[in-house]
């Protein structure tokens, strides 16, 4: 279809679901079984998606931040895109847990929970930094992430097995785009090298808590992935990225919880009600209306 200019074809309602799945516009759930499997308990089932579906919607949010921001217009267009690819998982996973539990669904949990209910980790949830820190984090989440939805893939929930069959090549993406601007900032200048160590070191005490294995992940085996078997696949890439960047891993200690509890809990840094306060305004402010 042609349009006179861009605007037209951005506000063009023919077709909504195209901007409902990141970049991908067919819908990745299109002849999947969305009942509730046999055997598997809903809230659990709720959790856990809230758990994988949070971590993308702060992300998101965060990414959303650079906007105007970035170095180059490439890295622009990069940048929101992947945004814009984690905002679709986190809708199909907050979706997913609302028809688990029957709960508020995906404008319900994004924009009307209070901060200890959501369920992300407190790596994706620190405020914008500089651009390695941006590097640092998403090159660490989009690592963790695909390995996660690699094995996903065949969960026994058919959702969840969908979600992760269409995430794979976006977070491959995601993961090839942050360690090849790693190794451009690691095997750079003094300066640029000095810089990406420095974020490094600021994002590895968020590490360990990735590869805790949470309650909910343990009483859905076949249907979660416990995220402890991923850590090998993730010190093997990270070790073959950092060696091409000329930058060491981090000895630092992990960051600690908060009265006995980490993201996955509820238990968020000082920046994550922040966060939310941006995030949640406009829909806060007018609850009736109809997005």
């Amino acid at each position: 279809m042609a349009f006179d200019n861009a605007y037209e074809a951005l506000a063009d309602a023919h077709d909504d679901s195209r901007w409902a799945f990141g970049t991908g516009f067919e819908d990745p759930l299109s002849g999947v079984d969305t009942g509730l499997p046999s055997g598997v308990d809903g809230p659990d089932l709720a959790q856990y998606c809230l758990m994988l579906g949070d971590d993308a919607l702060v992300l998101s949010h965060r990414l959303q931040e650079w906007c105007t921001r970035a170095p180059e217009l490439e890295d622009e267009v990069a940048i929101a895109n992947i945004g814009l690819d984690l905002l679709g998982q986190a809708r199909l996973l907050l979706a997913r847990a609302g028809r688990a539990e029957n709960g508020p669904g995906e404008d319900g949990y994004a924009f009307f929970r209070a901060e200890h209910e959501f369920r992300n980790v407190r790596l994706v949830e620190a405020g914008r930094g500089d651009f390695a820190r941006l590097v640092a984090v998403l090159f660490v989440m989009s690592t963790w992430r695909l390995a996660v939805f690699q094995r996903l893939r065949t969960s026994a929930d058919p959702v969840l097995a969908a979600i992760a069959g269409k995430g794979v090549n976006e977070l491959a993406y995601h993961r090839d785009y942050a360690a090849g601007w790693l190794v451009r900032l690691g095997d750079g200048t003094d300066v640029s090298r000095e810089r990406m160590q420095t974020a490094l070191e600021e994002v590895w005490p968020f590490v360990p808590e990735l590869f805790d294995t949470h309650e909910v992940e343990r009483r859905l085996a076949g249907v979660a992935i416990d995220p402890a078997d991923t850590r090998a696949e993730f010190d093997d890439v990270v070790s073959h990225v950092f060696g091409a960047a000329t930058v060491a891993v981090p000895d630092v200690p992990p960051k600690a919880g908060v009265a006995g509890g980490k993201g996955r809990d509820g238990r968020h840094t000082e920046a994550m009600g922040y966060l939310l306060a941006e995030l949640q305004s406009v829909a806060r402010a007018h609850p009736e209306a109809t997005w």
